[in-house]
């Protein structure tokens, strides 16, 4: 069974920064793709960053250059670094990955960003 627990939302400032971190109960260094989704309330859940098994990034509009995607496959943990906070980024953050071509999902962490 995978699981995925995320860890390091809460609190933050705006143009503060946190980092959440996804640990992984598999190992992900063969997985294609791993990735962070948010869901504010009232909207649609939208991907925030994904990266690709060889560390190909790619970025929602809305948080380039402001969030850093990275994984360490060794420890098994995809983190995401949130800097420049907005009010906006209040969300909560799930982790995705894609095992044997099956999505699992964390069950989430909350960040709330202060004006």
């Amino acid at each position: 069974q995978v699981q995925l627990v995320e860890s390091g939302g809460g609190m933050g400032q705006t143009g503060g920064s946190l980092r959440l971190s996804c640990a992984a109960s598999v190992s992900i260094s063969g997985t294609n793709v791993m990735a962070w989704y948010r869901q504010a309330p009232g909207k649609q859940r939208e991907l925030v960053a994904g990266i690709g098994i060889w560390g190909t990034t790619n970025y929602a509009d809305s948080v380039k250059g402001r969030f850093t995607i990275s994984r360490d496959n060794a420890n098994r943990t995809v983190y995401l670094q949130m800097n420049s906070l907005k009010p906006e980024d209040t969300a909560v953050y799930y982790c995705k990955g894609r095992f044997l071509g099956v999505d699992y999902w964390g069950q989430g962490t909350q960040v709330t960003v202060s004006s």
